[in-house]
Parts: structure tokens; C-alpha cells; sequence
């Protein structure tokens, strides 16, 4: 089963002073958004492995498209998360289906590598809700200074019949990070957390 696309959001966020300091270069996060059509609302499915397949078409696709919005090689990407929210007539289990057995292979892949999980988080909402999507080092879990977020929201979406699926990647960690631990630099990238 292929996704049924409404509509795309791709927003990029760019910080260039925090504190009154410059930010120098600016820290960046895209998040790329596909609201489509949940095929199993209003109804209880014990297979959801065509959720599953869609989950591997977005992972692909709206990674794709936050490392095009950022305008940097794939290897260039530091840190990744994904997210979902489902609308009123479906179920928390769509998201889940959507974001876990196989969105992540092909969300690394245009990433390059990705050694770390993928931070993920899901919800029921509807039209206009604040869709958080958490952030982590693509390779190396431990380091602090990529422990971040962004939030988006689409004032039609979702619908009761749709699911909002995010993917957000960055160019960078926090601006101004300073609680210590493992950098980004000294990361080796071979266990996913160290």
C-alpha cells in the first residue's frame, strides 16, 4: 500500500543569536510533514503491516526532503527524530505502526549512516495541534548537545481520517550547548551510543 498524500509541509528553522550571542554558523533544523489518509480509520485491523510499508515510503521521502531544505550532503546531517499524530477516528497503534518496524532504514539512508534510535514520539490530536518531534544524534546517542526538539503544527491537519507524520534533521547541535558529555566530534558513531 502507497501512502495517500494530501498535503507536504517542510519548514526549516534557523537560529542566529541566543543570549544576545551570535550563533555563527546558525544552528538549522528542517522538519518534513506528509498528512495522509489513515486507511484504517473508524475500524480495528489486527494486520497493520500496510501502515508499515507506508512508514518505510515517508522515512525515505521526507528525509529526503530535510536534508534538500537544509542544502547539505547526507553525510552532513547530525542529528534526526520522527513523529506522528493521528486524527480522532484512528488509533495510537497507526502511529506506532507508521514510525517503528520500518520508517527508520530509509530515513538513515538519506542521512547517511545513522547508528543511533531514532527519537520518536506519537499522539492523537486533531486540525492544528502542536506535534512535537524529538531530536537526538544520528550516531551517537549519548551526546547532550544534540538532546533537542522542534515542534510543528498544520492548521488543517489532521483531519479524523488522517495521520500527520513528521521527520525532523539538523545541520547541528543546540545553540550555545555547555552541560558537558560526550561531543559530537569525539563521537565514534559504530555502537549508536558512544
Amino acid at each position: 500500500m502507497s501512502a495517500e498524500i494530501r498535503k507536504i509541509v517542510v519548514t526549516v528553522e534557523e537560529t542566529h543569536r541566543e543570549m544576545g550571542r551570535p550563533i555563527d554558523p546558525p544552528t538549522r533544523k528542517a522538519v518534513a510533514v506528509a498528512v495522509i489518509v489513515n486507511p484504517f480509520a473508524g475500524e480495528y485491523v489486527e494486520d497493520l503491516t500496510p501502515l508499515m510499508e507506508i512508514g518505510a515510503e515517508l522515512g525515505g521521502l521526507l528525509g529526503r526532503r530535510c536534508v534538500e531544505a537544509l542544502g547539505i550532503a547526507p553525510g552532513a546531517a547530525e542529528s534526526y527524530g520522527k513523529s506522528a499524530m493521528v486524527g480522532e477516528a484512528g488509533e495510537l497503534e497507526h502511529a506506532a505502526a507508521i514510525l517503528h518496524p520500518k520508517l527508520g532504514a530509509p530515513l538513515r539512508a538519506a542521512v547517511e549512516k545513522g547508528a543511533a534510535l531514532v527519537p520518536s514520539s506519537k499522539k492523537m490530536g486533531g486540525p492544528g495541534q502542536v506535534l512535537d518531534v524529538p531530536l537526538g544524534h544520528k550516531d551517537a546517542a549519548y551526546v547532550r548537545s544534540h538532546f533537542d526538539g522542534i515542534e510543528v503544527a498544520i492548521n488543517d491537519a489532521p483531519r479524523a481520517r488522517e495521520i500527520m507524520v513528521a521527520v525532523a534533521v539538523t545541520d547541528s547541535g543546540r545553540p550555545l550547548p555547555r552541560v558537558g558529555g560526550l561531543t559530537a566530534e569525539a563521537a565514534v558513531g559504530e555502537d549508536g551510543l558512544r
